[in-house]
């Protein structure tokens, strides 16, 4: 699947730099997300086949990095790109034929391990809760996530007078103190537990809307990203291992389809709070109470599943 994802992701990305078609171009864009899940879920699925325990965790904590440090190093390659030619950037996708050189490579011919949890194929009551759990909570932490990633590119410019540049820079700082974030993460988990650090991300991201709503200082700007970045790096990459760990070997692919499913679509809604008002310090206060009701919902509902 890495393989027949991985081809597609290169041709149909560059595509978008070539067609004209409005309707053309929409279904290039959708066929490319769902090369990208294939990616996604044939990655993890990869991980959870090799590693096991702590390591496990260690690599998903990994990928959670490898996916923010790439936002950070090919964003700002597209944006140098741009200012050359608007359709430069689109060659960025064949990094793709790259990786597929370097799975040939490293990754045929893997042992596997069976290690997952085997009940005729079926999950116990209390897994299957667990993982409609993990969809909600991926889906909610993406959402206060990438309302920042919506909001700031038109806020920063408004309201501090931010570059195109600046804001890129600064964008870029979020994504780098969500990667500092990851790599301490199964730390966090081994004192704190799963449930309370996925509630620290929350409380994290509510910090961080907060002082976006209420202050408007250059300084707390970068507070704001901290609290951001952490949010991201305590929720998303634990919230990945945590299905794998609810998974059994039958259906490990569909739950992390499902994953994938509330990560896509946790940014897709995340769009719509745009609706929500013209004045951002009602965008981000209702953010943050948004993160309040949803931390304090996910620690009660992680704690039943633990006792369950």
């Amino acid at each position: 699947m890495l393989y027949f994802g991985l081809v597609p992701y290169a041709i149909l990305g560059v595509a978008g730099a070539y067609i004209t078609n409005d309707y053309f171009l929409i279904a290039d864009r959708f066929l490319l997300g769902g090369a990208t899940v294939m990616v996604q879920v044939a990655v993890t699925s990869f991980i959870a086949e090799v590693f096991k325990g702590a390591d496990r965790m260690k690599l998903i904590a990994w990928q959670g990095m490898s996916i923010e440090l790439g936002g950070v190093i090919f964003l700002s390659l597209g944006g140098v790109l741009g200012q050359w030619h608007w359709q430069y950037p689109f060659y960025i996708y064949l990094m793709a034929l790259v990786c597929l050189v370097f799975v040939y490579k490293t990754l045929t011919g893997v042992k596997r391990l069976e290690h997952l949890n085997h009940e005729d194929g079926l999950l116990k009551q209390e897994n299957k809760l667990k993982v409609r759990l993990v969809f909600y909570a991926s889906m909610s932490a993406m959402v206060l996530f990438f309302v920042s990633f919506v909001s700031l590119p038109l806020y920063l410019p408004k309201a501090f007078e931010f570059s195109d540049s600046l804001t890129g820079y600064y964008m870029a700082f979020i994504s780098l103190i969500a990667i500092i974030t990851a790599s301490q993460m199964p730390k966090v988990v081994s004192k704190l537990g799963d449930g309370n650090t996925i509630t620290l991300g929350f409380v994290c991201f509510m910090l961080g809307y907060i002082c976006l709503a209420c202050f408007s200082s250059v300084l707390l700007l970068i507070l704001v990203a901290v609290f951001i970045g952490i949010g991201f790096g305590f929720t998303i990459p634990l919230l990945n291992h945590m299905m794998i760990e609810a998974s059994s070997n039958k259906n490990l692919g569909k739950n992390l389809g499902l994953y994938s499913m509330g990560v896509f679509g946790g940014q897709f809604l995340s769009t719509f709070i745009e609706y929500v008002s013209h004045d951002y310090a009602i965008i981000y206060s209702c953010a943050a109470v948004l993160a309040l009701i949803l931390g304090g919902i996910l620690w009660y509902a992680f704690k039943k599943v633990e006792v369950v």
